[in-house]
C-alpha cells in the first residue's frame, strides 16, 4: 500500500478502501485508471473525498505494477485485511498509520544504517503516512510536471480541469506520473529543509 500511495498521490482512506468496481479500462491506452466516488465513505460513513469531486487516479508504472500484484487477491477490495469471513467476504484494512506501519519505519531506518553505515536521517523513524502523498508531489515538481498536471495528478480541486477526460489527456497524465520514476536514479535529488531547534 505504501509504495502504491507514493507512486499515486492518493490519500490514505483512498488506498485502504479502493475497490475493484471503481477501475475504469482505458482501452485506446491498453491500462485504466481508478475514478473514486465523491461520497465513498472514507473513515466515517458518510465522509469521502477531501475536494467533494470524484476523484481520479492515474497510476505511473510502479502503482500499475502493485494493482496488478493484487489483482485476484479479493473481488471487492483491491487492499483486502485478513482472512474472508464465513460467507467469503473479505473486510477492506481500517487504516495504514497502526503498529505494523511504525515497526516498518523502525525497520527501514536499521536498514538504512545496515546499509549505508551511518544514523537514517531523523524524519526517517517518524515518516507519517501523509508523507507519501506530499513526497508524491515533491516529485512530480522536481520532475518538472506542471502545476495544473500535479493538482490533477494529486486531486486537488481545480476548475481549469473537469473530470471528463479524453484518451489524449489521460496519456499525458500518465505520462507525468511516470516521469518521477526517472528522478528516483538520476533526476534531481530532493533536500528537506528543517529549523535546528535552539
Amino acid at each position: 500500500m505504501a509504495l502504491y500511495k507514493v507512486n499515486s498521490g492518493s490519500r490514505e482512506q483512498e488506498v485502504v478502501k479502493l475497490r475493484w468496481d471503481w477501475e475504469i479500462p482505458v482501452l485506446e491506452l491498453k491500462t485504466s485508471v481508478f475514478l473514486i466516488p465523491a461520497d465513498f465513505g472514507g473513515r466515517h460513513e458518510n465522509s469521502g473525498v477531501k475536494n467533494g469531486d470524484e476523484r481520479l487516479v492515474v497510476l505511473n508504472n510502479v502503482a500499475r505494477s502493485v494493482i496488478e500484484g493484487q489483482r485476484g487477491l479479493d473481488p471487492v477490495w483491491v487492499f483486502p485485511y485478513g482472512k474472508p469471513d464465513e460467507d467469503g467476504t473479505a473486510n477492506p484494512v481500517h487504516r495504514m498509520n497502526d503498529s505494523a506501519w511504525k515497526k516498518a519505519r523502525v525497520r527501514a531506518a536499521k536498514r538504512f544504517q545496515e546499509q549505508f553505515l551511518r544514523p537514517a536521517p531523523a524524519g526517517f523513524a517518524s515518516i507519517r503516512v501523509h508523507d507519501l502523498k506530499h513526497t508524491f508531489g515533491r516529485r512530480l515538481r522536481a520532475a518538472g510536471v506542471t502545476e495544473e498536471d500535479r493538482k490533477a495528478l494529486l486531486g486537488h480541486k481545480n476548475g481549469s480541469i473537469t473530470s471528463h477526460y479524453s484518451g489524449a489527456e489521460l496519456g499525458k497524465l500518465i505520462d507525468e506520473a511516470n516521469k518521477i520514476s526517472a528522478t528516483d536514479s538520476r533526476g534531481p535529488a530532493l533536500t528537506i529543509l528543517r529549523r535546528k531547534a535552539g
